[in-house]
């Protein structure tokens, strides 16, 4: 344990590779004063902060759009329609918390109205591809006996392939509408938002029982999740989605957090 006497002044760095990584565990109510320490000298280094001994999760619940995969779906969707600068925009805004989730998402939906269907495939095949290290960290996770969940605030017609590619066994997300091979500009069914994120992963939690639970996101509707869960690392986030965090990564890929949950290299599944 670190008090905060000790603290500031032995904190050093640990290089794995090329990625500088930093794990601390210390009483919680020292947890605001090692973040700002953390945040003032370290400010590119991937790290856990942990008031427990850290073991692995026996749940991993992720976002999908700049966390699972390297873009926004709906952003690059939207350039089918000649729309991406437009959308973009509420899509980074919605991201940094300065616009309510539901309303900028049905505006940037209803902007895809009359878009064609298999330009979802299309754009799958072209546009959508996975973090680097995400599949390594799922399936690892999963060797593991750990659960795993996507849930996402965009849509399963991208979130069910992507959960196919990386192995996640559960997909929560929102559905576009569709009718006549054309999307409606609609949505079908329930709004998956921040709500939703935080009250599938208490779900799941429940259901296990026990265990850490793992969490990743990078912004602001994965501030729930990532404050519910026992490690809640913030991907190469925006600024509110780090600051509700206890990881972060900046510097490594996904496979970084495998490294600050103590599982060695030699463990990793690279199927």
């Amino acid at each position: 344990m670190l008090s905060r006497r000790d603290l500031e002044p032995q904190v050093w760095p640990i290089t794995v590779g090329s990625s500088t990584i930093i794990e601390l565990r210390f009483p919680i109510d020292e947890r605001v004063f090692a973040w700002n320490v953390l945040n003032k000298h370290f400010t590119d280094c991937d790290l856990l902060v942990s008031e427990k001994p850290i073991e692995p999760p026996t749940l991993f619940v992720s976002d999908m759009d700049s966390t699972m995969i390297g873009q926004e779906c709906i952003d690059e969707l939207a350039d089918f329609a000649g729309l991406k600068a437009q959308i973009s925009e509420i899509t980074e805004r919605a991201m940094q918390g300065e616009l309510d989730f539901e309303s900028a998402l049905l505006e940037r939906v209803s902007q895809l109205k009359g878009l064609d269907e298999s330009a979802i495939d299309l754009c799958l095949t072209e546009r959508i591809s996975p973090t680097p290290g995400a599949k390594v960290l799922t399936q690892t996770l999963k060797a593991k006996g750990a659960c795993t969940v996507l849930v996402t605030g965009g849509f399963h017609h991208f979130a069910d392939e992507v959960a196919r590619w990386l192995g996640f066994e559960r997909v929560v997300g929102n559905r576009l509408a569709v009718a006549d091979g054309k999307l409606t500009g609609t949505l079908d069914g329930p709004i998956t938002d921040a709500s939703t994120k935080e009250a599938v992963l208490r779900e799941e939690a429940a259901k296990l029982g026990q265990g850490a639970v793992l969490a990743t996101g990078d912004g602001a509707n994965d501030i729930p999740m990532l404050q519910a869960a026992t490690y809640g690392f913030a991907y190469r986030a925006k600024p509110k989605a780090r600051e509700a965090a206890n990881g972060r990564i900046e510097s490594g890929d996904l496979t970084s957090i495998l490294t600050l949950l103590g599982i060695p290299r030699s463990e990793w599944v690279h199927d």
